[in-house]
């Protein structure tokens, strides 16, 4: 292995220990250290990195300083080993992306919703009730979308109400309380599941036909036609709404207060009746 190699490998595994996951860091790093003057660049006086980060014209400012600010992560590492390391200054590329604007759903946004993802038709028939448990599970406990689709059959305590998540942002996990409510139409939901299956998914409480863990890329995909379907995007809108948004429902995103056990009485007595 030469040096690069190794000393991304390295970098990526201390940064991983850390509690941080670097998935674009990772393929940006390896896509960086294939260029045939990746290890000259770093060595040379000016910016290495930096014609590699806008290579793609296509791209917009904010991708191509995201991409140097990888670049700029490793360097500082490099520089350690061989202070000769030249590191991108901060600056370079000053843009950062405009803050995604909140939304509050109403309870009658969210009952539009989960009825309309269940109502949806689709050739396999575990597909509308899956996106009618996941988005109302996203409603009554504020989960981000990926610890939602982590979710495995183990991480449920059904005696006690409780879900784990494992793995949660710095590696972390954490206990969240179920109402009653939420407890029975996820049940409802697994035993269907099951039944559809017949033993065959793969472990993640959430699947598609096949048993495996649903697709993020999809699962955004199916939001936003649903979010026009009811009108909470325009046709042709290609901002609005988004799942993450269902976070701020929640009085804190660690583990929710009695206010939000309540909370989810309430939106459960919607998902139910959806």
């Amino acid at each position: 292995m030469n040096p690069l190699a190794k000393a991304v490998r390295d970098y990526l595994a201390l940064r991983r220990g850390l509690g941080f996951k670097l998935v674009r860091h990772e393929a940006g790093l390896l896509e960086f250290r294939v260029l045939p003057d990746a290890k000259t660049q770093f060595s040379h006086h000016g910016c290495p990195g930096l014609e590699w980060a806008t290579r793609h014209a296509h791209q917009k400012p904010a991708e191509w300083a995201a991409r140097l600010s990888i670049v700029r992560g490793f360097a500082r590492h490099w520089s350690a080993s061989d202070p000769s390391t030249e590191v991108p200054p901060l600056g370079l590329l000053p843009y950062r992306p405009a803050r995604a604007q909140p939304y509050f759903y109403s309870d009658d946004e969210i009952r539009q919703l989960l009825g309309a993802a269940k109502a949806r038709r689709s050739i396999d028939p575990l597909r509308c009730w899956t996106y009618h448990c996941l988005f109302g599970l996203l409603a009554v406990t504020g989960l981000r979308l990926g610890e939602a689709l982590n979710l495995r059959t183990e991480d449920l305590d059904w005696s006690e109400g409780i879900l784990t998540i494992r793995g949660a942002k710095f590696g972390k996990s954490r206990l969240v309380p179920l109402h009653a409510s939420t407890c029975k139409v996820l049940a409802d939901y697994a035993k269907r599941r099951d039944q559809v299956l017949r033993g065959r998914q793969e472990g993640h409480f959430l699947v598609n036909k096949n048993g495996n863990r649903l697709d993020k890329g999809e699962v955004h995909r199916t939001f936003y036609a649903l979010s026009r379907q009811i009108g909470l995007r325009a046709v042709d809108a290609s901002r609005g709404p988004r799942l993450h948004d269902f976070r701020h429902r929640a009085d804190s995103p660690g583990m929710p207060t009695s206010h939000d056990v309540l909370l989810q009485a309430a939106v459960a007595a919607n998902w139910e009746s959806a």
